[in-house]
């Protein structure tokens, strides 16, 4: 069961740090994943970004007062929530009330960092393995063991990162052209796809049309949720849509994909 942990600043970070190393113990037959240090080095973060989201089958979301409204955990959790059911999505409250939290991070389960708060998410977590699932006993066992560790290092990082601690900015610049590095790719592969189902005769009703329809929409949710990435005081609107408009605009279409005869 693979586990996505969604962070945003130095606080929220360490603490998914934490629960990834402790859930890891806990539940020894869960995958908790996180952007910060599992994303191979040289390879295209967002794309192995997308790629974990797809395969994600739980999510929690760390947050602070900090970084309610920051817009790449907002895009996380857009993500999480549109593949997954809101049930299998949770926001672990580090430093806030749950009345705090406005949509769409309301709609999600919220979990309190207490004992009681914890083992309903252990608990709950431990259902989804399934067939892999610890007995009843054997988890309260395992969690009573490792719960004092977790209670331990957790004030510990409230301590050594106070409410308002700035994280240093990323290059919004470079994090742009990656994204838009992506899409284009995605981009010029659909539209080869769609010109050979043209010379091909594939009808709208055939499943591959249907595919493709699917891949155009994503494409488009993609350039709108990049523009989150760069704030206007690094590029203003305008620049913003005239890079997007020239990216595509110069964009040749190749035919690197290809569609099957049968």
């Amino acid at each position: 069961m693979n586990v996505f942990l969604s962070w945003s600043g130095h606080r929220s970070r360490a603490v998914a740090e934490l629960l990834k190393k402790w859930l890891k113990c806990v539940l020894q037959a869960s995958t908790p994943w996180i952007s910060s240090e599992d994303i191979d080095r040289g390879s295209l973060w967002f794309s192995e970004l997308q790629d974990q989201l797809k395969d994600t089958s739980t999510g929690i979301i760390c947050l602070t007062a900090d970084n309610l409204t920051k817009p790449w955990l907002l895009f996380e959790a857009g993500a999480l929530a549109k593949g997954l059911s809101s049930s299998r999505v949770c926001t672990f409250l580090i430093d806030i009330d749950p009345s705090l939290v406005q949509n769409p991070l309301a709609q999600f389960n919220h979990t309190m960092p207490t004992k009681e708060g914890m083992w309903q998410l252990v608990a709950s977590l431990n259902k989804r393995l399934e067939d892999r699932q610890l007995e009843s006993e054997v988890l309260k066992s395992v969690f009573n063991t490792y719960w004092t560790q977790f209670e331990k290092d957790y004030l510990m990082i409230l301590e050594e990162h106070p409410i308002g601690e700035k994280m240093p900015r990323p290059d919004d610049s470079s994090l742009l052209q990656e994204v838009l590095q992506t899409v284009r790719t995605l981009d010029r592969r659909l539209r080869g796809v769609e010109s050979q189902a043209s010379r091909k005769g594939i009808r709208p009703e055939d499943p591959r049309h249907k595919f493709s329809v699917q891949v155009r929409r994503d494409l488009n949710f993609l350039r709108g949720k990049a523009q989150t990435l760069v704030e206007p005081r690094v590029l203003g609107e305008e620049e913003i849509k005239q890079l997007f408009q020239e990216t595509f605009e110069d964009d040749s279409c190749d035919n690197t994909s290809s569609i099957d005869d049968s």
